[in-house]
């Protein structure tokens, strides 16, 4: 009898457990309610999710916007954001989610192991919730799923049908393919997009839909003069030294750019909070919700931190770039990183293109491949007394004629016309017409695949004669074509076309580290088109291919 009245009150709590469980699930109805509500955290703030050390991040977890923007420093909260609405949409909405990173190797294992699986091991319930997280690339959960992909691969971005799409780091993607991914909500009736990234340039990435954005700025009530304002830099901030090596420099601090009085960072939970603090759109008539917050408003960077970066941006590209880009998420461009309009009119002489040939020219030819065929024609010359190896630095460069034809026939006639030593074209997207191009001029075209950090700088590595084609690394070539403009090496016409002005200016070096803290660069394009730029790359790997073919020229001649 005893035993029958403990199993039916064992019976009876179970039941009201149930109970009170499917009705606080039925409360859940936001993002923000179901990570205070299921998520738990490691350090530095372990325990139950709260909002009190981001509270900037509320807003975002409930943003009903179909896209969402997050331009951001590091650091910052926002791909938790991101996890939260992932599993969310999992557990209480059971929909498919999509997230993408800018690689499946080492962005899709990284994120598997430092912050999917970590969130599981510290929940119960997420722990619960996925029947099987073996599949790096596919996580599922009862009849959700949640798919992890690189943009690099298209054929991994086709044919999976979801409601919400994660776009992680979208400045280190494939920028072409990022488009395909949203056409995998096309078939559902309710779909969010939530794309994060630090920034890098102008109208490049992140940056381009921030820019068409609502542009929500973190505003809060100053503690000194009860005026709403907003954490900038270096507005807000005084940095109490002048070296990194000056202990002075942990006495900086944060000030109000109103009042200039001075702002606690220990006491930020204050001032940030909610009751103090609200997000306040630029624009009010904009669809797309954009969110920007900089690493002054973090309760874990203190602000002598961000002096210290700030210090070594001043003698260090990388550390510059860093300091705009993630400190601050902010575009920015290095002084030097672009050629700009001062430096192509300096390279301009006092000549126009030319139709014809010069006598005696050792002339190559660079062609970039697209809906058009922009191409360049250079002229070369040589100093005699320098009796470097590297043909490319002790050389000079006089652009005779650029244009864009339609037909690769077309290119036949200026190579003919012209006698082009040696021609570097595109491998792609035409490979079929432009290997049929090299083949009719057998020896003097050879099809560039880009690489990167492929072998020293300015290696070119030739493959079999049939194959006509070579490898480079993109960045020390582009490095070289665009010296030229910097060092007053290429001269060009007075008749340049304000075309080929514009796709030289496009391409712009930004400065990171790599693994071991060294700093690397790379050459991103904003909006803009840049196919003159490559068409003057490629005429450039052209020339040490010409040399090897014959140095019978008048190369003691200078412009």
């Amino acid at each position: 009898m005893l035993a029958s009245v403990k199993k039916q009150h064992s019976l009876e709590a179970l039941l009201f457990e149930q109970m009170v469980s499917n009705i606080r699930r039925r409360s859940v109805t936001s993002t923000s309610r179901w990570a205070e509500s299921y998520r738990m955290m490691g350090k530095p703030f372990p325990g139950p999710w709260k909002f009190t050390h981001h509270p900037w991040l509320q807003q975002m977890h409930d943003d009903l916007a179909e896209m969402i923007i997050g331009q951001k420093a590091a650091q910052m909260g926002y791909t938790e954001v991101a996890l939260n609405k992932v599993f969310k949409a999992i557990d209480i909405d059971a929909e498919s989610v999509l997230y993408v990173l800018p690689a499946n190797t080492p962005d899709a294992n990284d994120f598997s192991t430092a912050r999917f699986d970590p969130a599981l091991e510290m929940s119960d319930h997420l722990s619960n919730m996925f029947t099987d997280v073996k599949n790096i690339g596919h996580k599922r959960a009862g009849n959700a799923n949640l798919y992890i992909r690189g943009s690099r691969s298209r054929s991994q971005l086709k044919s999976i049908p979801v409601a919400l799409v994660i776009v992680d780091e979208k400045d280190e993607m494939v920028q072409e393919n990022v488009a395909m991914i949203f056409e995998r909500m096309s078939g559902q009736l309710k779909q969010q997009a939530f794309q994060i990234s630090t920034p890098t340039i102008d109208k490049f990435g992140i940056n381009s839909d921030f820019i068409i954005s609502s542009q929500n700025f973190y505003m809060f009530k100053c503690p000194c003069c009860s005026k709403y304002t907003h954490l900038e830099f270096p507005e807000c901030i005084v940095i109490t030294a002048e070296e990194v090596t000056d202990p002075k420099l942990h006495d900086s601090y944060l000030i109000c750019k109103e009042c200039k009085g001075t702002l606690n960072h220990e006491a930020k939970t204050e001032w940030l909070g909610f009751d103090n603090a609200k997000w306040v759109p630029s624009y009010t008539d904009r669809y797309v919700s954009g969110y920007h917050i900089n690493q002054l408003y973090s309760m874990t960077v203190q602000p002598w931190k961000i002096g210290d970066l700030w210090l070594k941006a001043q003698t260090n590209p990388s550390d510059e770039q860093e300091f705009y880009n993630s400190k601050l998420g902010l575009t920015h461009i290095v002084e030097g990183a672009r050629v700009t309009d001062a430096k192509i009119e300096s390279c301009t002489g006092n000549f126009k293109k030319v139709v014809t040939p010069p006598p005696n020219a050792l002339l190559t030819m660079g062609v970039d491949v697209g809906k058009w065929l922009h191409y360049e024609i250079d002229q070369w010359f040589f100093d005699k007394d320098d009796l470097s190896l590297d043909i490319n630095l002790t050389s000079t460069a006089k652009l005779v004629l650029e244009g864009k034809v339609l037909h690769f026939e077309e290119l036949d006639k200026l190579m003919q016309r012209f006698s082009i030593l040696f021609c570097v074209i595109d491998a792609h997207p035409e490979k079929r017409k432009a290997l049929e191009f090299a083949q009719r001029f057998w020896g003097h075209v050879r099809l560039c695949y880009y690489g990167n950090n492929i072998g020293a700088s300015k290696q070119i590595h030739l493959h079999a004669d049939e194959e006509h084609t070579v490898t480079v690394d993109r960045t020390s070539w582009l490095d070289m074509s665009f010296s030229r403009f910097h060092g007053n090496k290429i001269r060009l016409p007075l008749d340049l076309s304000r075309e080929y002005k514009d796709h030289i200016k496009a391409p712009v070096r930004i400065y990171e580290k790599d693994g071991n803290g060294n700093p690397i660069g790379r050459y991103v394009t904003g909006n803009e088109d840049d196919h003159f730029a490559h068409a003057r790359n490629y005429s450039e790997i052209a020339l040490p291919l010409a040399a090897q073919i014959s140095m019978s020229y008048d190369i003691g001649k200078v412009l």
